[in-house]
């Protein structure tokens, strides 16, 4: 059997540097999710993740500092309605955005868009989503 295409994407983590702390998702019909999006030809993670972000919120790059110390990967399984009986090996890298605070969304790809309290544990969606916050927090408890 042929190995599974690899699929690359990148998204960003929005979190504020105000109190009380919130992140930013995105809510898809069935799910919650972050700003992401698959990668271009050509394009970094980080160019990805940034251009995600933009085209899925609005926020000016400008306004937001991705963190140098955070990355975040994971690699799982996906289909895809285009090609139901095919599967595909899902390569996201995430990197941790700090904005002052919550900032206004032009929520113009998805059915909901909101900032959400950070108070973890957080259960949201256990592939991909709860790894990265539980991530998030134990990269914020080492920093403190």
């Amino acid at each position: 059997m042929a190995p599974s295409p690899i699929v690359y994407a990148a998204g960003v983590l929005l979190l504020t540097r105000s109190q009380p702390r919130q992140f930013l998702l995105m809510k898809h019909p069935d799910r919650w999710d972050l700003p992401k999006g698959h990668a271009e030809p050509g394009e970094s993670a980080v160019q990805t993740a940034v251009r995600e972000m933009q085209e899925e919120t609005g926020i000016d790059p400008a306004s937001v500092s991705l963190d140098p110390q955070f990355r975040h990967r994971s690699v799982y399984s996906v289909t895809y309605r285009k090609h139901p009986d095919q599967e595909f090996e899902k390569r996201l890298t995430i990197f941790l955005g700090w904005v002052d605070q919550p900032q206004a969304i032009a929520c113009s790809e998805h059915a909901a868009c909101e900032w959400m309290p950070w108070d973890p544990p957080h259960h949201i969606q256990a592939q991909a989503i709860d790894p990265l916050l539980a991530a998030v927090e134990a990269f914020l408890s080492n920093a403190a």
